[in-house]
């Protein structure tokens, strides 16, 4: 057995491992290079895939897929086994990256979503699906809750020899009130563990709802827009499902008086995003995916992910006039839109005509990676370049890390230690070297008789 990291090895996009089991193996993600690191990487696949029997995904973000489409162009016919709900926002989002990257029609989007959907092996949480090798030997592999978004999972891989290897994928941090906790595997013999925030000690979970709350407080006395970039899947739900709680609480009339809750009653909470639409569909579907509190607001009549004052802009021209009319008026509202680190889709509109007013707020809700336009502004830069365009920053920009879907360090140690049976070996990816490095530092600490192997320095 042995593991070649194809991507995600000293950075934190383009997640790709492959396990080698004999002549045969396994591929794990597929993801795409992302911000300064697609720079120095090429789209198409540049290992050999004659050895690789199937491809299990963790779950659905672009930068752990969105190189399936060059994997099928290189030759790869096997099966593609994640989650339900990985499997039913999988084509929508490779679709939505093919319009993006490659430019394809509608026709030809539905024929390449039809042939992913033939490929997809739908496996519910926490049971065993048994792939037989071409050797005739297996290995069972079974998929588990990992908190990071809707069907995400690490994955556990029984090799025939019994040992057990587990790929963590994206792990998501404890106490988000929109999906449940990871829940650490019994045993392992090799962990491949993810280190986005291997250096930052633990995420403001708890306080991020009230700090949104006052940011928003904040931008109502001011005026102007909140322009929030959020992921299509996994930051849109669970900013909608914050801003839903916080209005609830407002309009309930406890503590506010009623020129203050008439503001918020007629505060537009704008989802400007085709397909985080859709992708939200999806969390809506899967409500038994949610956590206790997310069930418990479902039951008491409450809709968490579809609320009244919740806005959706369909078309492309009613896009437009929104951005328009937002730009001369100053009015105030709440805007999420894709994409996350500002590095396309509708939210650039948006910066590129308010981020010149000095009532506007910019709320970045997650990671953004080097490169990024979301970077720049997290930066503080004064001035950044919108579609060949220097546009004035003289908008109020803030980072809330809070939202951030991946476990910080605190909770990264917390499931290596619960693990009662191993690991013998962690091997650490998806992380800057820095991260990679304090991850296992602390690692040591707690598991000396483990060997630490740094993707970054392989």
């Amino acid at each position: 057995m042995d593991i070649i990291h194809h991507g995600a090895k000293t950075g934190v996009t383009g997640s790709c491992h492959e396990l080698m089991i004999g002549k045969s193996s396994l591929l794990i993600d597929c993801g795409l290079f992302q911000g300064a690191e697609a720079k120095h990487q090429q789209l198409n696949i540049e290992f050999d895939i004659k050895h690789i029997e199937a491809l299990l995904v963790t779950h659905s973000h672009i930068d752990h897929i969105g190189r399936i489409p060059w994997l099928l162009a290189a030759g790869f016919s096997g099966p593609i086994y994640a989650t339900e709900a990985t499997a039913a926002l999988l084509p929508l989002m490779l679709e939505d990256g093919l319009k993006i990257q490659l430019g394809f029609n509608e026709k030809q989007c539905q024929q390449f979503t039809q042939l992913i959907k033939q490929k997809i092996r739908p496996v519910p949480y926490d049971c065993w699906a048994k792939l037989v090798l071409l050797n005739g030997e297996s290995v069972s592999v079974r998929f588990r809750q990992a908190g990071h978004i809707l069907g995400s999972a690490y994955i556990e891989i029984k090799l025939p020899d019994q040992r057990t290897v587990v790929f963590s994928g994206d792990l998501g941090p404890s106490n988000t009130p929109l999906l449940s906790d990871p829940i650490s595997p019994t045993s392992a013999d090799v962990l491949v563990l993810e280190s986005t925030y291997g250096d930052k000690p633990h995420h403001d979970v708890i306080e991020r709802e009230s700090q949104l709350r006052q940011l928003i407080e904040h931008s109502l006395r001011d005026g102007g827009a909140i322009l929030i970039p959020a992921f299509s899947v996994g930051r849109t739900q669970e900013l909608l499902f914050d801003i839903e709680n916080i209005l609830a609480d407002v309009l309930s009339g406890s503590s506010h008086d009623n020129e203050h809750q008439k503001v918020w009653k007629t505060l537009p909470v704008i989802l400007d995003s085709p397909l985080a639409q859709k992708i939200t569909e999806q969390y809506r579907h899967f409500h038994e995916l949610w956590s206790k509190e997310a069930k418990d607001r479902r039951y008491v009549g409450r809709h968490p992910l579809a609320f009244e004052q919740c806005i959706t802009i369909e078309n492309h021209q009613d896009h437009v006039e929104l951005v328009n009319r937002l730009k001369h008026s100053g009015e105030p509202a709440i805007i999420v839109a894709a994409s996350g680190m500002c590095s396309g889709g509708r939210i650039m509109n948006y910066l590129e005509a308010l981020l010149p007013d000095v009532r506007t707020d910019v709320i970045l809700a997650g990671y953004q990676a080097v490169g990024t336009v979301g970077r720049q502004l997290l930066d503080q830069n004064n001035q950044i370049v919108i579609n060949d365009k220097t546009i004035e920053v003289n908008a109020k920009v803030y980072g809330l890390s809070g939202y951030s879907a991946h476990a910080a360090q605190d909770d990264l140690v917390k499931f290596v230690e619960q693990i009662e049976d191993g690991p013998s070996v962690i091997r650490i990816v998806h992380g800057d070297k820095e991260a990679q490095s304090q991850l296992a530092d602390k690692l040591r600490s707690c598991r000396p008789d483990v060997e630490i192997v740094i993707a970054a320095e392989l």
